[in-house]
C-alpha cells in the first residue's frame, strides 16, 4: 500500500512509538524524513538516529528520548502542511510554537531547518510541521 504522505507517517509513528514507550522507531528512510530526523536530533527531542538496511531496504531507526520519570520528551509533533493544501510562510511570518518552546521545521530553498535558523538566514518556506 502506498502512502500518500510519507513524513506525515513518520511522525505518526514517532507519536504513537513515545505514547507506547518504545524505545526504538524504524521508519522507511527518504532524504527529507533524515534532514527532519537530523533536527529533531540538534533540538534534543530525541536520543540518536541510524540509517540502516534491512532486507534490501533503507531504514531510520530513531531511539527516543524520555525524562527521568520516563515521560517522552516530545509532547506534541503536529504537520503544517499537506498534500492537498501547502502552507508557505516568509521569514517574517514564521510561527512561534508554544511561545518559544517548541520548534517549527521548514523546507526552504537552502534546505530543511528550523524556524529560528530561517529567520536568522531571512528565507521563508514550506512549513513542514511543529514538534513541542
Amino acid at each position: 500500500m502506498s502512502v500518500s504522505d510519507p513524513v506525515a507517517d513518520m511522525l505518526t509513528k514517532i507519536r504513537n512509538a513515545t505514547r507506547a514507550r518504545h524505545e526504538k522507531v524504524d521508519i522507511p528512510a527518504s532524504k527529507l524524513k533524515l534532514e527532519i530526523v537530523k533536527i529533531l536530533k540538534t533540538e534534543g527531542y530525541i536520543k540518536n538516529f541510524k540509517k540502516v538496511q534491512e532486507e534490501g531496504k533503507n531504514i531510520i531507526r530513531i531511539f527516543l528520548k524520555y525524562d527521568d520519570m520516563n515521560n517522552p520528551v516530545i509532547h506534541g509533533l503536529e504537520k503544517i502542511s499537506t498534500p492537498g493544501r501547502r502552507i508557505y510562510s516568509g521569514y517574517k511570518d514564521l510561527p512561534r510554537v508554544h511561545n518559544g518552546y517548541g520548534s517549527v521545521i521548514v523546507s526552504t530553498s537552502s534546505g530543511v531547518t528550523t524556524g529560528k535558523k530561517a529567520t536568522e538566514k531571512m528565507v521563508g518556506g514550506e512549513l513542514v510541521c511543529k514538534v513541542w
